[in-house]
């Protein structure tokens, strides 16, 4: 599951810091504001990306689905990539723990 977490917060990076140019030219807000609000956002994926191996991180991506699916309010544009993003969060997670599931299930030796 950790890694197609990470790779879904990776590809959120990209997205995230590409959305402060959009924050300041169709939100109006000053780049400072902009550069703090969702730069700090695209570090805390980049973070999170990368410590995917502790339990505590996993968590933390879904704060950061939410955290990007607020900032939507600011930047109404943005709320779609929010939701894309939240949906391939979830489906990160349900098809990271399935495939855990039959990696467990196939290292277990067959019973008789």
């Amino acid at each position: 599951m950790r890694v197609i977490c990470a790779v879904v917060l990776g590809f959120e990076v990209i997205v995230i810091g590409l959305a402060v140019p959009v924050a300041i030219q169709l939100g109006g807000y000053p780049p400072a504001l902009a550069g703090g609000v969702w730069g700090g956002l695209a570090a805390a994926a980049l973070v999170l990306a990368a410590l995917q191996r502790f339990r505590w991180a996993y968590y933390g991506g879904w704060v950061l689905q939410a955290a990007f699916l607020a900032s939507g309010f600011l930047v109404p544009g943005l709320a779609v990539l929010g939701v894309i993003f939240a949906g391939l969060w979830i489906a990160g997670v349900v098809l990271g723990t399935r495939t855990d599931a039959m990696k467990a299930a196939r290292a277990q030796p067959a019973e008789r």
